[in-house]
């Protein structure tokens, strides 16, 4: 699974405090290291169907009175400290509960590879991507989201609860989309021109100055072009791990179409090693596409001032007709290991680091933008021309596959990606390489 990791702004702890002292403190919530939690092997744990995991969930509340309980989150390190504050508030909400909390650094991009090398001692709660569902669940670590699910499902749009449930079962909770957009110098583009790639390229804006940057040695970002050709990855839905049309005509037209617009154009850069970034920060870039942590430390900001401005991805014009591009989409989650010992505090953890208002605590200390439909539109984000983009684009997104198959599809997609830039693709072995790069994506997942 590829995930792009975003650099946050390191939270304080000041102004959350602020905002949780109505919370009130709970000594028991204070950070301990707890035992790991020993509840049984996954295949015992991890439920088949919404009813057989609530049973599971209900037993652990079944003696009755205040239950001591500890549980070990993940998260990254600049969510430390607004995660024990939040943890704090939850044994405040929750007085059937006396909970101690092990909150440890682990990244969203490793906590599935080290919950897959040791469960026992992987956290109760940690931070998931949600392409990472399918391999966990089929692999019995992960634990179905049952809890208060009604009132949780009501809180995400239709892409956020598709990207987080399969059978029809939700295994994370969605805290912020994880995707990119395009970042622009208002100076050399207006508002219209950003609306289309081919009127940025047409610009001139000196010799000394590209018109646009991107990622196409990236297989997170090469996607856009074929998905703006009408091709498909695993089916119109991303489902089917035996399809795969990127060696149809569509696709030769996008390999056509990136040499011609973007690999043999002057005015193009490949962004490797934060090029594009610093080129766009001294005032030698009109565009390049990256997502909210491009200005998490606010150098884009500081150094373009109110010349910075934020889109969604543009148009092409390819098979005759302007196109979205189209990017992978996938959502940040909070998620629950299959052997935690206490599956129904941890569900109730896992909805509460989620929920409305610490997604909205969470924007504010860390800037991640929030997936909850009724903060889209709140005052905080308003002005936010990099959230506003993000949103925006998650509108054209598709939602990033999350079968067992795309392991298949990173290294070849790169690779291709690379042999466009140097040159050992080209119009005339277009379709034999594609050919290859589809067979590769669809050959058997054990291969």
């Amino acid at each position: 699974m590829k995930l792009k990791k975003a650099v946050a702004l390191l939270c304080t702890t000041g102004m959350l405090m602020s905002m949780l002292s109505g919370c009130g403190d709970s000594g028991s919530g204070s950070t301990s290291t707890p035992s790991s939690s020993n509840g049984g092997s996954s295949e015992d744990n991890a439920a088949d169907d919404s009813g057989s995991s609530q049973d599971s969930a209900d037993a652990e509340n079944s003696g009755g009175g205040v239950e001591q309980v500890s549980l070990k989150v993940w998260v990254p390190e600049e969510e430390m400290e607004i995660t024990q504050a939040i943890c704090d508030a939850f044994n405040t909400a929750h007085p059937e509960y006396d909970c101690t909390f092990d909150i440890a650094v682990v990244g969203i991009d490793e906590s599935a590879s080290n919950l897959e090398t040791d469960p026992e001692l992987a956290a109760d709660v940690f931070q998931l991507p949600s392409g990472s569902i399918s391999q966990l669940k089929d692999a019995g670590l992960i634990y179905p989201i049952t809890a208060n699910i009604d009132e949780v499902k009501a809180l995400y749009g239709d892409g956020a609860l598709a990207a987080c449930t399969r059978d029809d079962l939700m295994y994370g909770v969605p805290f912020s989309p994880n995707s990119f957009f395009m970042w622009y110098n208002k100076s050399m583009y207006s508002d219209d021109d950003v609306k289309s790639l081919e009127t940025m390229m047409a610009k001139d804006l000196g010799s000394d100055v590209y018109n646009f940057s991107y990622t196409l040695h990236d297989s997170w970002y090469l996607e856009t072009f074929f998905y703006a050709a009408g091709c498909t990855l695993f089916g119109a839905d991303g489902e089917d791990p035996t399809e795969c049309s990127w060696n149809n005509a569509g696709g030769v037209t996008a390999v056509n179409y990136i040499l011609d617009n973007l690999v043999n154009n002057p005015k193009y850069i490949e962004d490797r090693d934060g090029v594009a970034g610093s080129l766009f920060k001294e005032g030698k870039l009109g565009a390049l596409c990256s997502g909210t942590w491009a200005d998490a430390d606010g150098a884009l900001t500081e150094a373009l001032g109110d010349d910075l401005g934020a889109c969604a991805l543009p148009t092409i014009n390819i098979n005759g007709k302007d196109s979205q591009l189209s990017n992978f989409a996938d959502y940040k989650c909070f998620a629950v290991k299959s052997s935690t010992a206490h599956p129904m505090a941890a569900q109730l953890l896992a909805e509460w680091l989620a929920n409305e208002e610490n997604q909205l605590t969470r924007y504010k200390e860390c800037k991640a933008t929030p997936t909850c439909l009724s903060l889209e539109d709140s005052s905080e984000l308003a002005s936010d021309v990099a959230t506003r983009a993000l949103l925006s684009q998650t509108q054209f997104a598709t939602p990033q596959p999350s079968i067992s198959q795309i392991a298949n599809y990173w290294t070849p997609v790169a690779t291709l990606g690379e042999s466009l830039l140097q040159g050992d693709v080209n119009g005339n072995n277009a379709q034999e390489n594609l050919d290859k790069v589809v067979e590769q994506i669809l050959s058997s997942i054990t291969d």
